[in-house]
């Protein structure tokens, strides 16, 4: 599935997401309900404003963004 994610850059420069791109659909982030890190990549739990959760995480080697789960 083809996911693009738009960010804000924080005050501290951390990249946050703001909108997510699933295919044609277009999903402004209502919330970011989680965030962990693992060894190789930044997990976000995201409510969207379809009222859906999304788990995406960021790979920071490679610098791209994959759609875990939604629910």
């Amino acid at each position: 599935m083809d996911l693009t994610v738009d960010c804000y850059a924080g005050h501290r420069g951390e990249e946050l997401p703001r909108r997510l791109r699933i295919g044609p659909r277009e999903i402004e982030v209502a919330e970011i309900v989680d965030r962990w890190l693992a060894p190789e990549h930044r997990y976000f739990r995201l409510k969207g404003g379809d009222g859906k959760l999304y788990l995406v995480r960021h790979d920071e080697r490679t610098q791209r963004w994959e759609l875990v789960s939604t629910g």
